[in-house]
């Protein structure tokens, strides 16, 4: 498929399954409930790409109230089952991932800043976890989340590849950021209805490519 890269590490959220908007109404519903009136484009621009634990201060500041690990519980659980009812794939990732799985020898990951048990459950749902089967990395996990590069360097690390010979795929500003600082080359899923960034933005960030079509991608690789 290609001489240029030696793996292709996947993002999972708005990458692989559909899942920012379900996630997103989530949040914004128990932020609502908790005393902040954060609108659903407000939600969005304000935690895309970031982890809810990371923007405790930032909920407080809004709702007057202590952010607690209680409250978080239970929005992965609201989350999860909101997920677990209405989670698809994004349109053309199923085969993008079985060509790129079978040209690369198996040499993909999933490099989520989303806990391990969401992304997980994510991918097994959409049909997905077979591409993925022990390869499967958490930001939660490692000692720092996006945007800085920690699990694209260990997604890279446990393939045995130079993180220069992968290629990232990621669609928020903070996972691009990621991706570059890791030293991977990295391209951008932009569809037309995303609505939480610019595809400006995502080049400036450092994107050599922004797409809009998942089932592109094994064509664009070929063509790189």
């Amino acid at each position: 498929m290609t001489a240029k890269f030696d793996a292709v590490l996947f993002d999972c959220d708005g990458v692989l399954v559909d899942s920012e908007s379900i996630t997103n109404r989530v949040l914004r519903d128990m932020l609502n409930e908790a005393g902040w009136p954060i609108t659903t484009e407000e939600c969005l621009q304000q935690f895309i790409g970031k982890t809810v634990r990371s923007q405790a201060a930032l909920i407080e500041s809004h709702t007057g109230k202590p952010f607690t690990e209680e409250w978080l519980q239970q929005f992965y659980v609201r989350r999860n089952e909101a997920l677990t009812a209405e989670l698809v794939a994004i349109d053309g990732s199923l085969a993008a991932v079985k060509s790129v799985h079978a040209a690369l020898n198996g040499r993909i990951a999933c490099a989520s800043g989303a806990d391990r048990a969401k992304v997980e459950m994510q991918l097994a749902k959409v049909g997905l976890a077979p591409f993925f089967e022990g390869r499967v990395f958490s930001g939660h996990e490692t000692p720092r989340s996006k945007p800085f590069p920690d699990v694209y360097l260990a997604a890279a690390t446990a393939l045995d590849v130079d993180p220069k010979r992968c290629l990232v795929i990621e669609d928020t500003l903070t996972g691009v950021q990621a991706g570059v600082a890791a030293g991977a080359v990295v391209w951008a899923y932009f569809p037309s209805h995303q609505g939480h960034a610019d595809a400006s933005d995502l080049v400036a960030a450092g994107a050599s490519r922004v797409f809009d079509a998942m089932g592109d991608l094994p064509r664009l690789m070929a063509e790189d």
